[in-house]
């Protein structure tokens, strides 16, 4: 009921007003009128559309609707006739164009053209236009140039302004009945019998009439071009029967030629005027955009005074609130700087300062002031202009390159004793290849040989699997490994991981799975979990040779964490810090594994997001907890049995 009360006021509005509303849409260049009753109409094409309109004025509506559309413009109004068959039949409209919708880049999706009727308005103007012409006429004759047609278009009459415009030297010279209405340039395109109460302008340039005798321009000597300005008033009988026609009128080509120039002048001082407020929006925006404020120092009122331009405001300090303004340690760099300028040197001040004001990160401000002395007249520093800006982020850069330039040498340290150690621990297993090898080659036992094989098997062995953590923990540091969550049961896997693992323990060592699960299932990367825990236990297995080794797992809080522990060789009280670090050797001298082991697994866990820690006392035993951060989807505990 709602919608049809608005509607219906709709209607009312639109039908009073003399309105109609009507939609354009861009992404189809469709328009849309809304009906006298308030409803949508059907869509009209570009095609249909303009049919309702005069083809001469849809030009200018066109390039509007396409201006807005474009955000050249934000709305535009325009005067447009209707499309009719008589000129009598046509109606006048005023269409204002704006946008009522707009996409989320701010593009318009819809516009809406308000067209108003304003036919009656129209007509009214044009009948007073012409009471004016003609009262014009009437009134200012004597300030005219006047001309008299008879009814066959020979020229009767001229008054003395329009001789002088004409370049007449006498009345007689042009009333000889020779002169007719097709003889002036002005007026030889209008038909006798067409004649109507009119206001023309016309601009002719007589050169172009020179070479046809019948305009007379030689005889007359005009030359050049003119702009007049002129009503035409045919006279009919009270049959309708033309008997004249008077045209006055007067030359504005001073007027309009003052007026060039003056446009011309206006254009010139325009131009300059936006090209400095150009270079002065340009110079702001280069403030702006860079961070750099202006600053004036007085000398001679020992004034510090700070610009924004964008704010327009100036602040003003003394020489005691600058000093204070910086840190302690520049305050002595601050309070020499003054006392140079206030000596008044001409020489330019560089310095940079870190101020006691913090940014909204938290970091101590710097800023770097760079300031050149203004001279007056007589030679002497008026005061100092310059610049200011904040280069915190520059300076934290400097400091983060000399910290990272330093950890940058330190890791180059590192690498070069990674690889001193790396070529030196292949070079071991390779020298008892190369030697065993030898061997073969020279006088030897025969049942030595296979001792010479089992060797140089052995040495190969480690060998390849040094190179392969080689290769590994390289890929690892590079960033190179690809992680892959998937749910699985660990429960079901867990034991088989540590089997695996287990393999090479030693004879009279016992190896203790504990599964505390039925099931668990936990989103995580199986196959590099299965990675840690077998190189866990397989170094495990390493290092103890009689005693127990215990594995085990609990999940708790979004972390599985994976416990082992055995009653190993451990590790010595100064080696323990060091058993991350690339091929990190036990108290004899030995490599712990590999030397890579531990290494790989400390990465393979920090790259999922968890934590390594390891206890160890030297003959004791070791424990190892490595936590991994997961989601579990199901939990199902084993029963204590009590």
């Amino acid at each position: 009921m709602d919608n049809k009360k608005q509607k219906a006021r709709l209607a009312l509005i639109l039908k009073t007003g003399k309105l109609r509303l009507w939609f354009f849409y861009p992404a189809t260049r469709h328009y849309c009128y809304l009906s006298e009753t308030g409803d949508y109409e059907r869509e009209y094409n570009p095609v249909e559309f303009c049919r309702f309109f005069h083809p001469d004025d849809l030009d200018e509506m066109r390039s509007i609707i396409f201006d807005v559309c474009d955000g050249k413009q934000e709305s535009g109004k325009v005067a447009i006739r209707s499309r009719a068959a008589k000129d009598a039949d046509c109606r006048h409209y005023e269409v204002s164009i704006s946008v009522t919708c707009r996409d989320d880049n701010g593009m318009p999706t819809t516009l809406m053209g308000i067209q108003h009727d304003v036919t009656d308005e129209y007509c009214r103007q044009q009948k007073i236009k012409q009471l004016l012409i003609r009262y014009h006429t009437i009134f200012n004759t004597s300030l005219l140039e006047m001309l008299y047609y008879d009814n066959k278009g020979v020229l009767k009459d001229i008054n003395e302004r329009a001789c002088k415009a004409f370049g007449v030297k006498s009345r007689e010279q042009v009333l000889d009945g020779s002169f007719l209405l097709e003889n002036n340039p002005f007026y030889n395109k209008m038909a006798l019998d067409e004649m109507e109460n009119s206001h023309t302008g016309s601009i002719v340039n007589f050169d172009d009439y020179r070479d046809e005798e019948i305009y007379r321009v030689d005889e007359l000597g005009l030359s050049g071009r003119m702009y007049y300005e002129s009503a035409i008033n045919p006279i009919y009988n009270e049959e309708g029967e033309l008997e004249g026609i008077y045209m006055s009128g007067h030359d504005i080509s001073e007027m309009v030629n003052s007026f060039h120039r003056q446009q011309a002048g206006l254009k010139k001082l325009q131009q300059g005027t936006d090209s400095i407020k150009q270079y002065i929006a340009n110079i702001d925006y280069a403030l702006s955009v860079s961070g750099v404020q202006m600053v004036n120092y007085y000398p001679h009122s020992y004034t510090f005074e700070l610009i924004n331009r964008e704010a327009h405001t100036k602040i003003h300090m003394s020489q005691l609130r600058c000093i204070r303004l910086a840190t302690p340690r520049f305050r002595r760099t601050v309070n020499t700087t003054l006392n140079r300028m206030d000596h008044l040197t001409k020489l330019g001040i560089v310095q940079a300062i870190e101020i006691e004001i913090r940014d909204k990160k938290g970091r101590q401000i710097w800023l770097l002031f760079n300031m050149v002395p203004m001279l007056d007249a007589n030679g002497e520093v008026e005061r100092y202009f310059g610049t200011y800006r904040d280069i915190t982020d520059m300076v934290e850069t400097e400091q983060r390159l000399a910290v990272e330039t330093k950890k940058a040498q330190e890791t180059e340290l590192l690498k070069q004793a990674f690889l001193t150690n790396m070529s030196y621990e292949i070079r071991t297993p390779l020298n008892n290849i190369i030697g065993y090898a030898g061997l073969f080659t020279s006088n030897h036992d025969e049942s030595d040989e296979p001792f010479f094989m089992k060797q140089i098997k052995q040495s190969t062995d480690e060998l390849l699997l040094l190179v392969n953590d080689i290769l590994y923990i390289s890929r690892l540091e590079a960033n190179m490994e690809e992680y892959k969550r998937a749910p699985a049961d660990f429960a079901q896997t867990f034991e088989g991981y540590c089997q695996n693992g287990l393999s090479t323990i030693k004879d009279g060592v016992q190896a203790n799975i504990v599964q505390p699960y039925n099931r668990l299932v936990v989103d995580i990367d199986s196959h590099h979990v299965e990675m840690i825990i077998r190189r866990l236990c397989s170094l495990s297995c390493l290092l103890t040779s009689q005693g127990s080794i215990s594995i085990s797992y609990e999940y708790h809080r979004g972390e599985l964490t994976i416990h082992l522990e055995d009653t190993g060789i451990g590790f010595a009280a100064n080696v323990l810090p060091h058993v991350f670090e690339h091929f990190t050797r036990n108290l004899r001298g030995g490599l712990i594994g590999s030397g890579l082991d531990l290494p790989i697994v400390q990465q393979l866990t920090h790259q999922m997001g968890g934590t390594i820690e390891i206890q160890s006392d030297y003959n004791q035993g070791t424990s190892i907890w490595v936590s991994i951060p997961c989601t579990a989807s199901v939990i199902e505990k084993k029963r204590t049995e009590v």
